[in-house]
């Protein structure tokens, strides 16, 4: 049978889902300042596009990120249960980081803004393991697409606050002190994290490493269509992904100023992220998971064009308005949509390792895809750019449909 579909009241009333807002908004605030904001500073200091791309590497972390993973199932700290004491401790680590960018200039050393980077990516990277998990644990089936986009909301909001804050404390105060006030915004999400309830666990933990790694892997990879699955979830947002890879750039290339991104453009860009999140976890309520991922990926990718006939205008506050806006609303419903196939194919005992090779599988476009993209840009120019992310998208789709019955299957709760 299935489970009871939650209604919108319950999506915006819930406790459970007003902590999973906080804790997003915890995990993508230090991920634009490792992204966007960081693009931005590199720029200021005189960095070419190739470089900007090369430098994206840094985010190599969130690729790697299942190594470790075991480690946080297997071993709780003493403190705060078994999610919330890794959640609080990597916060207090990330703040530090942040912190430690205000020393660094990109225009003496890129090879200390990079190590600095890549320490906040890797800190990032762990509280995104635990709070994956933590997420996946107190969901139940009906409630995974609502969680999504509670996730979603959450992360959106507070990506663009990290960004938009930097570019204008950049313009304003300098790049120092803006990474300052940043660092102590992080230390404030640890307050969300003492405060959040622990999940109840009927199963226990795993007893070895062994356990933590090859029993998941054999249920996994033992599943129907499990290789298929992962097809899917690698090729869903290739398109997407390169669309906004370079985001940053491109508009500073068509005209726009550093002020102008960041009040205009990432404020349209994370409201209609906010509200595709929002429209996407109610409308998988009445599609289902399949149906859901069929609309929302044709969406995402055919949204994609709308940022070539901006290249081709030039700086156009309407056109980049409306071609931010209808782009990420579709991405954002693409996002919930692959969320909630990720966090079915979990085992509460295991979520953090499931989740983060899962996640890492998803993110495998977007983190690789950093050197081939600044070399597009630079040599096929930005028109060229999305008419080949725009291609890019349509694996993803084939892949869906192709796996349509096991992704169906994954809807009826057992």
């Amino acid at each position: 049978m299935t489970a009871a579909k939650p209604s919108l009241r319950d999506i915006f009333s819930s406790p459970k889902l007003l902590i999973i807002v906080g804790l997003g908004a915890a995990s993508g605030f230090p991920n634009q300042i490792t992204e966007s904001a960081l693009q931005a500073w590199l720029k200021d200091a005189g960095a070419s596009n190739t470089t900007i791309g090369i430098l994206t590497y840094v985010s190599i972390p969130y690729l790697l990120k299942f190594l470790w993973a075991p480690l946080l199932d297997r071993y709780p700290l003493p403190l705060l249960g078994r999610r919330r004491g890794w959640m609080f401790v990597i916060q207090m680590a990330l703040a530090v980081a942040i912190a430690a960018f205000a020393v660094q200039d990109p225009r003496l050393s890129l090879t200390a803004v990079a190590v600095t980077a890549l320490i906040i990516v890797f800190f990032s990277a762990s509280q995104d393991i635990v709070i994956d998990a933590y997420r996946t644990d107190i969901s139940l089936p009906h409630e995974r697409g609502a969680a999504a986009a509670a996730n979603n909301l959450g992360y959106r909001a507070c990506a663009w606050l990290a960004f938009a804050a930097a570019l204008v404390m950049a313009d304003q105060i300098g790049w120092r002190l803006a990474f300052l006030v940043l660092a102590a915004v992080m230390l404030a999400f640890a307050l969300i994290t003492w405060f959040a309830p622990e999940a109840e666990y009927r199963a226990p933990s795993p007893t070895s490493l062994k356990d933590s790694v090859l029993t998941p892997l054999r249920e996994l990879l033992g599943s129907p269509g499990a290789l298929g699955l992962i097809a899917v979830i690698v090729t869903f947002k290739i398109g997407n992904a390169l669309a906004l890879k370079l985001f940053t750039p491109f508009l500073l290339d068509i005209g726009f100023t550093k002020t102008e991104i960041g009040l205009v453009a990432k404020a349209v860009l994370t409201t209609s992220a906010i509200v595709g999140g929002i429209l996407g976890g109610l409308w998988m309520i009445r599609l289902g998971l399949l149906r859901a991922m069929l609309l929302f990926g044709v969406l995402q990718t055919v949204t994609t064009l709308a940022f070539y006939f901006l290249a081709a205008a030039g700086k156009n506050f309407p056109l980049m308005i409306a071609a931010t806006g209808i782009e990420n609303l579709s991405a954002a419903m693409g996002n919930i949509a692959e969320v909630a196939l990720i966090m079915a194919l979990c085992n509460k005992r295991f979520s953090a390792f499931q989740y983060a090779l899962l996640s890492v599988l998803a993110l495998l476009p977007r983190y690789l895809l950093g050197g081939p993209a600044g070399w597009l840009a630079d040599h096929g120019g930005w028109g060229v750019y999305y008419v080949v992310a725009f291609a890019a998208g349509l694996p993803g789709l084939l892949m869906v449909w192709l796996m349509r019955d096991r992704i169906a299957a994954l809807d009826v709760q057992r």
